[in-house]
C-alpha cells in the first residue's frame, strides 16, 4: 500500500521478488547452481525495484520508461524460468506456479505501459 491505497503492481511485483529470492536460496543451497540462480535473482528482484522507482518518477515519461524496464525483466524473467524447468534444476509444478505470477505481471505491466503511452501521445 502506497499512500493508503492498494497499488496491486506494487504489492504482486513485491510478492513475486520474495517467492524469486526463496527461489534462488533453493537453486543455490538444494541444486548448488550459481549462474542460473543469480540471473533469476537480478531480474525477478528487478521487476518490482523499477516498479517502485516509477511511482517517484519526475514526469509521465519517467514513470514510463520505468515500467517499461519493469516489463523487460518481467519478460527476462520468464525465460530464465523456462530454461530452469528445461534443464530440469525445477520441477513442472515449481514451473507453473512462478511462471504463472510472471504472466499475471507481465500482463498488468503492459496494460500500464500502453495506457500511459497513449495518455503521453
Amino acid at each position: 500500500m502506497e499512500n493508503g491505497k492498494y497499488n496491486p503492481v506494487s504489492e504482486k511485483s513485491f510478492k513475486f521478488a520474495i517467492r524469486i529470492v526463496k527461489l534462488y536460496k533453493y537453486l543455490r543451497d538444494t541444486k548448488n547452481e550459481f549462474v542460473l540462480a543469480k540471473q533469476i535473482l537480478r531480474c525477478g528482484t528487478s521487476i518490482g525495484a523499477n516498479v517502485n522507482e516509477a511511482q517517484q518518477g519526475q514526469s509521465k515519461k519517467d514513470f514510463l520508461m520505468k515500467m517499461n524496464i519493469a516489463l523487460k525483466e518481467c519478460s527476462e524473467t520468464k525465460y530464465w524460468i523456462d530454461l530452469l524447468y528445461e534443464t530440469e534444476y525445477i520441477t513442472n509444478s515449481m514451473m507453473q506456479s512462478i511462471h504463472e505470477d510472471c504472466v499475471e505481471l507481465e500482463k498488468l505491466l503492459t496494460t500500464i505501459v500502453k495506457t500511459t503511452s497513449e495518455a503521453i501521445n
